[in-house]
């Protein structure tokens, strides 16, 4: 018997996601972007898609920008934001240049230290290039402070990326209030004169800060309506929803500053060229339609029953992140005296998948750049397991996992060397 326990990795594609999407492949061929009757079949389901991904949302149509995953929606959110107001970093040079209106010579990014690698990676790229960029550290439940996301803002800030719920540790991130926070920050900044020099003179509405949200593991569980939460930008992935992988979202308010970083069609108003993915546009539509539908209580039960097991059958266990301010699915929890990487293979040897972390960085060695960032010790983050649960887990299957991870645990310990 085989027992699926990470679904913060990807989802099997829900049955029905999968019926609406085989037509595309096969007798609904047509390409998009045509006009005659095939090309117009396909594009009234991307539009449908569209519509339902609106509807989720609580935005417009028009502000559903399709993507590959959202690694690329990361992506777009935040080249895009520096390249519309920083030309120079722009292989396109049509747009604005420094010095001319609302350019920026130095902009500011804020995000945090524990976000994933696609915002991570992406803004160290940036500072390569000379952009500024702030990692706000969580504290050591892996929560964000607003206070610390205010401390961080400049005159030069363009734009705060924090992510809705941690990919490891499930800890869902305070959005509204950041979002209020970078509201009010705009607002002060239409009613005064900008006193950096590096911001040029021109219209104040080019230099307001933009604010994004990776929210690909609060997509299932949290509130996700993009006014109610004030962002501009939101990043979703099909494959974390029960939907198809390699297609993704980009919400992006009406309005936002966004400049494309690919080339080679006006798809996706203007902002994402390349054919349409008309199959898995349409299976992500139908994902989102079905959240609604998902037992979330289940899961949650699930993961308290399980949290309550471990700790009556594996001694030194602690819990990594706020167990009050997580999501239902996720349990992430270290270890003492044993590596995670040696916890993982003894389960997938009996079946049994669980992961250290994120999948987009299980090739390295180093460990969980987010446990370090809540303080832990190199040993600490190294004896971490994450257990993230799905609809069609059971409780026999927690029952399972402890049975055969206790033994585990207790025969790495016994060949740990001991400390003389």
């Amino acid at each position: 018997m085989k027992i699926y326990f990470d679904h913060s990795a990807t989802t099997p594609v829900d049955k029905r996601v999968l019926e609406v999407m085989l037509p595309y492949f096969s007798e609904k061929f047509g390409n998009p972007s045509s006009v005659h009757s095939f090309g117009q079949e396909a594009m009234k389901a991307v539009d449908e898609a569209r519509q339902k991904a609106a509807d989720f949302l609580g935005c417009a149509p028009e502000e559903i920008i399709f993507t590959s995953g959202a690694t690329e929606a990361d992506n777009l959110a935040i080249l895009g934001t520096v390249n519309f107001v920083t030309p120079s970093f722009s292989s396109d040079k049509s747009g604005l240049k420094a010095g001319d209106t609302a350019a920026v010579t130095n902009p500011h990014i804020i995000t945090t230290a524990f976000e994933h690698p696609a915002v991570l990676e992406t803004c160290k790229h940036l500072e390569k290039k000379g952009v500024e960029v702030s990692y706000v550290k969580p504290n050591t439940d892996g929560i964000i402070s607003v206070a610390d996301i205010e401390k961080e803002i400049r005159d030069n800030t363009i734009l705060v990326s924090v992510m809705y719920v941690n990919n490891e540790i499930g800890t869902i991130q305070p959005i509204r209030e950041i979002g209020e926070l970078v509201k009010k920050i705009n607002t002060e900044r239409m009613t005064r004169e900008p006193s950096s020099p590096d911001i040029r003179q021109g219209r104040r509405d080019d230099i307001l800060i933009g604010f994004h949200t990776d929210a690909v593991q609060a997509t299932l569980y949290e509130n996700m309506n993009v006014s109610e939460l004030g962002v501009d930008l939101m990043s979703i992935s099909g494959h974390k929803i029960y939907g198809p992988k390699g297609i993704g979202i980009l919400y992006v308010k009406k309005g936002t500053k966004l400049k494309n970083i690919q080339h080679g069609g006006h798809h996706e108003f203007g902002l994402r060229p390349g054919t349409l993915n008309t199959p898995l546009i349409v299976g992500i539509g139908q994902a989102l339609e079905l959240i609604k539908n998902r037992d979330n209580e289940k899961i949650k039960n699930l993961r308290d029953y399980l949290w309550t097991e471990l700790q009556k059958n594996i001694s030194d266990l602690k819990l990594n992140g706020n167990w009050e301010k997580s999501v239902p699915g996720n349990l992430n929890v270290s270890v003492s005296g044993v590596e995670g990487e040696a916890m993982l293979l003894g389960l997938d040897l009996e079946g049994i998948a669980v992961s250290t972390g994120s999948a987009c960085s299980s090739g390295s060695l180093e460990p969980s750049h987010v446990l370090m960032a809540l303080g832990m010790s190199h040993e600490q983050a190294h004896g971490s397991l994450r257990v993230t649960l799905g609809e069609e887990n059971t409780k026999e299957e927690c029952d399972q996992l402890i049975k055969i991870l206790k033994p585990l645990v207790e025969k790495f310990r016994n060949m740990a060397p001991k400390n003389v």
